[in-house]
């Protein structure tokens, strides 16, 4: 059987390089699925090393292959690219002037993904199978994986890979991996309820149907009908995020509305909401004399790890890193994940990597999406050797 490579020691000479990619990235954030600069400094990372690269039709995507030497398993493995309309406040001496900002941290996800590329690249001659490099846009709620896997990408590489993994970065102690089996990040949906009264004039109610009383009715009775409905061991986050009725404040509108975000960690669940809240919209409307109209989208699915690529992956990263460095989380994260459609194809595992800067308390740290947030890219070698680790242990395994 073919020995393991000490990657984490490989990966410390592409420090810089990593670092210096993350912070240009960072510099030039782009949002949604058209990324070209992202993009063309991604294939310039890889020049010059044995890829097959194809970039996307409907999105600013790469897809590096690297094909082993020898016959084995087909591993892949992910970073996304986009960034957030998040204007930065961080006072880096890099951080971006555009209105957007790497507020999620995949200008890392980028680089760390190049600097396993480059890791693996090194070692063709002695890789079993093939390993595809996926780099993606349109994570921040728009889809790209779907599309991604919707263009033919498991045609793009060759075959439908046996395992697929990717690692995000958070807040909290520098240097820390955590994962689990089965799901591992919630699903994001979105309900929409609009109460459909008879508008007219506010001092004369009794000649209207009045839509803001039952929307705001059926806002607080939400929260209860989950209590009620839902296992405590399935848990649900439910929060009313936007309110909209009338602009005058003298007259009752004809409609009411309201926005919720919904996260679930089950498919029976992300199911089950909407029957309930549709009947529930429905019986608090006809109490009113009003009709209810309710839009469910269903976001992102549930994002569940395979339990045998979880344990593969927790056992990897202590081998490589130490038991002190690898933790298994006891609960799932209510944060959702595209890679989700990936993991509804190809069994794998979805990795977090806390990259707080030296000297920051986890406890009080700015948290994904925030402005003020910080990631220390002096964590890159390691992500990139993480990387390199599980497709190559998974390869020869």
């Amino acid at each position: 059987m073919t020995q393991s490579i000490d990657f984490t020691a490989e990966a410390t000479a592409l420090a810089d390089d990593l670092s210096a990619l993350r912070r240009d990235l960072h510099r030039n954030p782009e949002l949604g699925l058209s990324l070209p600069y992202t993009q063309k400094r991604v294939v310039e990372a890889l020049d010059g090393l044995p890829l097959d690269i194809t970039l996307g039709t409907d999105l600013s995507s790469v897809v590096a292959v690297l094909r082993g030497a020898q016959p084995g398993p087909t591993i892949l493995l992910r970073g996304d690219m986009d960034a957030l309309p998040v204007v930065e406040s961080t006072g880096l001496d890099y951080a971006s002037t555009n209105g957007n900002m790497h507020a999620c941290g995949h200008d890392l996800h980028v680089s760390g993904l190049v600097g396993a590329a480059r890791l693996l690249s090194a070692h063709q001659a002695e890789l079993r199978g093939t390993v595809a490099f996926m780099f993606q846009p349109g994570e921040e709620g728009l889809g790209g994986a779907k599309i991604m896997l919707d263009e033919g990408m498991f045609e793009t590489i060759g075959a439908k890979p046996d395992a697929a993994y990717a690692i995000h970065v958070a807040p909290g102690v520098a240097g820390t991996f955590v994962t689990r089996p089965g799901t591992v990040m919630a699903g994001a949906n979105t309900l929409h309820v609009t109460m459909v009264g008879k508008g007219g004039h506010s001092s004369r109610p009794q000649d209207s149907v009045d839509p803001v009383r039952p929307v705001l009715e059926f806002g607080q009775a939400l929260y209860s009908m989950i209590t009620g409905s839902f296992s405590v061991f399935d848990p649900i986050v439910a929060e009313v995020t936007q309110l909209s009725a009338g602009e005058a404040v003298n007259v009752i509108p004809s409609t009411a509305s309201l926005g919720a975000s919904v996260r679930t960690l089950s498919a029976e669940s992300t199911k089950r909401f909407p029957e309930l809240a549709t009947r529930l919209a429905d019986s608090v409307a006809a109490a009113h004399g009003c009709t209810a109209e309710v839009v469910w989208n269903e976001q992102y699915p549930v994002t569940v790890n395979d339990a045998a690529e979880a344990q593969f992956a927790l056992e990897t990263l202590t081998s490589a890193f130490g038991p002190v460095r690898v933790v298994e989380s006891p609960d799932p994260v209510m944060g959702s994940e595209d890679f989700s459609y990936v993991l509804e194809e190809v069994p794998g595992a979805f990795v977090f990597f806390f990259v707080s800067p030296e000297g920051a308390d986890p406890e009080t740290a700015a948290t994904n999406h925030s402005a003020e947030v910080l990631f220390d890219d002096a964590c890159l070698p390691d992500q990139a050797a993480a990387l390199a680790t599980l497709a190559w242990e998974r390869s020869h395994r």
